[in-house]
């Protein structure tokens, strides 16, 4: 088994990996993402190609710098058609967002890569599809003032395991996809790569 390594500074991540049983040592990507974004706005991307990029961009990064070792990769994009969305700024930029998605179904895309000395060994994107129920302007206010801070720590400005869970009126989709990290599939790869036990 060769030194398996977690490109990001994500606390939740880690957790979700720790959780798992997985055994692994942390490294910032150091990627530039909103440049990576820019690159690929004239490639065309759709947000599940996009995600994928960013994925695979941020285990390739590590794994140049750490030879020998098996690098996880991720990153998540909201979309609602081919809208891309980021975390709001502020409550206003939370509210905006709300209301775009109200009655309307968004897509979380959810990728994972796996590099070893700068080079993709395998690449993923589970995707999960929330349907946003009809609420008032009055709920949503209510929402927001609710939630507080919590709204600018997503980009969706919810968190489906807490409040967030009342903007929907369906999900389709794993626990693990919606937080943007499809463990299921990963784990099956390291399997596969001989890296856990079967």
């Amino acid at each position: 088994m060769s030194q398996l390594v977690l490109a990001s500074t994500s606390p939740f991540r880690r957790q979700l990996l720790t959780q798992a049983g997985l055994t692994f040592d942390v490294a910032a990507p150091g990627v530039d993402e909103r440049e990576i974004e820019s690159r690929a706005e004239h490639q065309s991307l759709l947000p599940d190609e996009l995600a994928l990029l960013l994925g695979r961009e941020k285990a390739l990064a590590v794994s140049r710098r750490m030879s020998g070792a098996l690098v996880i990769g991720g990153d998540q994009t909201m979309s609602l058609g081919n809208r891309v969305y980021h975390k709001p700024a502020d409550r206003n930029g939370a509210r905006e967002h709300l209301a775009s998605l109200r009655g309307k179904t968004h897509v979380l895309n959810s990728a994972l890569a796996l590099a070893r000395d700068g080079e993709v060994l395998w690449q993923h994107v589970s995707k999960a599809h929330l349907t946003v129920r009809d609420f008032s302007d009055t709920w949503l206010e209510a929402y927001l003032d609710r939630a507080g801070d919590a709204v600018l720590k997503s980009v969706g400005a919810y968190q489906v395991e807490g409040l967030g869970i009342q903007l929907f009126s369906a999900i389709e989709g794993d626990y693990f996809t919606i937080v943007g990290v499809p463990l299921v599939p990963l784990l099956t790869q390291l399997r596969l790569q001989g890296e856990i036990d079967q």
